[in-house]
């Protein structure tokens, strides 16, 4: 709604003066001309945002002047109430501060207000960790989200994985920590190597903060280092995140799926392998089978995963994963091959069978 849109197009610019059109324009996601429209309207409202050419320009509102907007509707104060992390909060150790300040907030709100606050962290509750693992809140969290709240340069030990059973190697750096970054219940360290902007990562270097063993302050450097303005942790998480997994993609699999395999892929493959294979996929044959070229870590991997689909899965290559398969099918086709009961009986019989045997013999050589 444009009513909405103007609101927050003041409040943008009352929080950030100095915006320029072409800002604005993708916050508001709209056109520039919008931009200009919408400013236009705000005045004839009575609010008085100006526009300022050249380098230090954009829209700014008449010195002094402070919008009444700010005001919360029922709704944004139960989005604002279900924006936190409880998890998260307590492992940062900003739980007692996240407390006060949502008593503080809720003590400036009316009554009604208040109330559908309140009661949408009754109804709703996010626990981000996946099941079946009990998140452990690495010792040095704490420390670290300090020195990404002051921009404080560290140094850190960090335990490196070894490649191909090799034990793990403990490697010293000096990092800029930008941000932090809870995935799946795990701690990331964002952050830049000073001195390599220009290699082929821009220096930026993601730890897992459960591996980092010992932090502390750079000798000579007390000032905070300049972040640079562009950065966007979220979106640059997003990126190198996709290219992460991708890089652990080194196997392409060929197989054959039903449509009940098609549709279980996406809960038991990475989501950019699948990605990658649906661009593969042939059109269904005649059976309404359809093959497709499936990237994997390894082998191995594929295996595990591609055997939570049972029939529904044909491996077609590389011929060594599906040896593995017609073995594994072998096996299982050998153990299930009779009902428990017959075969205990069959045991049984022939068991008699052999001791009649015998005692025929015996009595043949009296």
């Amino acid at each position: 709604m444009r009513a909405a849109r103007l609101i927050r197009m003041a409040l943008l610019i009352q929080s950030n003066p100095g915006l320029t059109g072409a800002a604005l324009a993708r916050e508001l996601e709209i056109s520039e001309r919008t931009v200009i429209r919408d400013a236009q309207a705000l005045q004839e409202a009575g609010v008085p945002v100006r526009s300022e050419r050249g380098r230090a320009g954009g829209y700014f509102l008449a010195a002094g002047y402070r919008t009444r907007l700010t005001t919360l509707h029922p709704n944004e104060a139960e989005t604002l109430f279900l924006s936190g992390l409880p998890s998260a909060l307590r492992d940062l150790g900003l739980s007692h501060a996240a407390e006060t300040a949502r008593l503080k907030l809720t003590a400036t709100l009316l009554p009604s207000v208040r109330q559908s606050a309140e009661s949408s962290a009754r109804r709703f509750h996010l626990d981000a960790p996946a099941w079946f693992r009990e998140p452990a809140t690495p010792e040095l969290l704490p420390e670290l989200a300090r020195a990404v709240w002051t921009d404080r340069a560290v140094e850190l030990s960090y335990l490196r994985p070894g490649r191909d059973g090799a034990p793990p190697s403990a490697v010293a750096r000096v990092v800029e920590p930008y941000g932090l970054v809870l995935k799946a219940g795990t701690w990331y360290l964002v952050s830049r190597i000073p001195g390599e902007g220009q290699d082929r990562d821009g220096g930026w270097r993601t730890y897992r903060v459960d591996r980092i063993t010992a932090l502390g302050p750079v000798p000579g450097r007390e000032e905070p280092f300049v972040r640079d303005p562009a950065f966007e942790l979220a979106a640059h998480w997003d990126t190198r995140s996709a290219a992460f997994a991708r890089t652990l993609l080194r196997t392409t699999v060929t197989v054959r799926l039903t449509d009940r395999g098609l549709r279980q892929l996406p809960a038991v493959v990475d989501g950019a392998a699948v990605a990658d294979a649906l661009a593969s996929a042939s059109a269904p044959d005649p059976a309404g089978l359809v093959t497709l070229d499936l990237p994997a870590e390894s082998e191995d991997v594929a295996f595990d995963q591609l055997s939570r689909l049972g029939a529904d899965a044909e491996v077609l290559a590389p011929a060594r994963l599906r040896a593995r398969f017609r073995e594994r099918a072998a096996a299982l086709a050998a153990l299930y091959q009779a009902d428990p009961q017959e075969a205990e009986r069959s045991k049984r019989d022939r068991s008699g069978r052999d001791r009649s045997s015998r005692d025929r013999s015996r009595r043949d050589q009296r």
